[in-house]
């Protein structure tokens, strides 16, 4: 069974064990899942699971449907990917154990004006125009980083200080090779493989980690931020 943690600021309101082949998601009491606030449409979005997997589904909502902080209309959900509703966000645990319109004609929703939603749709728009130029996923260079973008062309790519590496990064006791960016298909991972500690996804040490849209991703003092293409 699959499990939908509901948070609104950064706390759990309520977690959903999924045993429907269909979940229906927003504002009004006939959703599986509801989510009382004016920025959410009456039937926002739906999780559908099939063979492949579960696959979220925005109903032509007001404000969008994000995951990973990515506008999405149709998309393959992965075990712990985020969905960003409003201001709610839905964490996705693939298995569990068993235990501009007028507003009315979106059935009174609310257009979020607030100023997080207006970065969220900023950036998801140059994201989206930077997978585009580039063709391939892409690591944005925020802080201590040599380049601007780099795009993530290789099956594998190296991460370090020596002079051969594809990313060169700053840092103290950073190893020549510290990391690799490995490329699956569409699925991208960091491996840690230098020093322990210096290889960290969103603030935590990682040996291994799957990365995922929006993750920041440092090695020594350099620190990037991943760009996904369309899945």
């Amino acid at each position: 069974m699959a499990e939908i943690v509901v948070k609104y600021d950064d706390k759990v309101i309520e977690k959903v064990v999924i045993d429907k082949r269909r979940v229906s998601i927003g504002r009004t009491a006939e959703n599986d899942i509801v989510l009382e606030n004016r920025g959410v449409s009456r039937k926002h979005a739906m999780i559908e699971f099939n063979e492949s997997g579960a696959v979220i589904i925005d109903n032509e909502s007001l404000n969008g449907t994000f995951l990973n902080d990515r506008r999405v209309t149709e998309e393959i959900i992965r075990d712990n990917d985020q969905i960003t509703i409003g201001k709610y966000h839905l964490l996705f645990h693939n298995q569990v154990e068993e235990s501009h319109e007028e507003n009315s004609d979106y059935d009174g929703t609310m257009i979020l004006n607030t100023k997080k939603q207006k970065q969220r749709l900023r950036r998801d728009n140059q994201d989206k125009e930077l997978v585009r130029r580039t063709g391939s996923s892409v690591l944005v260079g925020e802080a201590n980083s040599a380049f601007k973008e780099y795009a993530l062309e290789r099956e594998v790519t190296t991460v370090g200080k020596a002079k051969f590496v594809h990313i060169k990064v700053k840092g103290f006791l950073v190893s020549g090779i510290q990391a690799k960016i490995v490329r699956e298909g569409a699925v991208f991972s960091i491996i840690n493989i230098g020093r322990k500690g210096k290889t960290l996804v969103n603030g935590e040490p990682v040996q291994s980690s799957l990365l995922r849209n929006g993750d920041l991703v440092s090695v020594g003092k350099s620190t990037f931020r991943f760009v996904e293409a369309s899945r």
